[in-house]
Formats: C-alpha cells, structure tokens, sequence
C-alpha cells in the first residue's frame, strides 16, 4: 500500500494503472474518492481540508474525519483517501480562507 502512495507522489499523476489500484486496495470507497477528485469536490483551507460529500462537507485533518464511518465504525472513510490522493497529486481548490471562521 505505502508503493501506491509512493508511487502516486512521484509521478503526482493519476494514470489509469493508479486508478485501478486505489480502486483494488480500496474497493467502493476508492472509487468514490476518485470521482471526488474527479469532479473537484476537495478544497485546501488554511487549517483543514475540507471534501465535499452527498450530504454535507467533512473536514478531514491528518489522519482523520467528521464523517460517520469514520466517527462512528473508524474505518479508513472515501474522504481521508480522496484527501490523500489531492494532496500527492495537487488535485484540490486552495481555499484564500480559514474553515473554522465559516463556523461562526
């Protein structure tokens, strides 16, 4: 798993090779972080990322996430591994912003 995201830092390109590789190791929740991606759902705030879901926007920071699956049953969730993709790969919106300051 480490050579995927080797691999994906190096090249900073998601070939098909790469997708189907995320799509193998990760199953559904591979392939829904991949159309996230795809469709520019993550964004790069000053203090979080922050993706996009169906129903609502989860921050995602270091190795965590407010979304149920990954609150409630801690499992690795679509949006800690779309971030990680955006992250080796440069695929998000930078955000001019703090996140925390839309909470107000």
């Amino acid at each position: 798993m480490s050579d995927l995201w080797q691999r994906l830092a190096e090249t900073g390109e998601l070939d098909g090779s790469l997708r189907a590789e995320i799509e193998a190791a990760f199953g559904p929740r591979g392939k829904k972080a991949l159309v996230a991606i795809d469709a520019g759902k993550i964004k790069k705030y000053h203090d979080f990322f922050v993706v996009e879901g169906r129903t609502a926007d989860y921050v995602v920071d270091d190795d965590f996430c407010t979304c149920s699956d990954f609150m409630y049953r801690g499992r690795t969730c679509w949006h800690l591994i779309a971030v990680r993709i955006a992250m080796a790969t440069g695929k998000f919106t930078g955000v001019d912003a703090w996140y925390v300051d839309q909470l107000k």
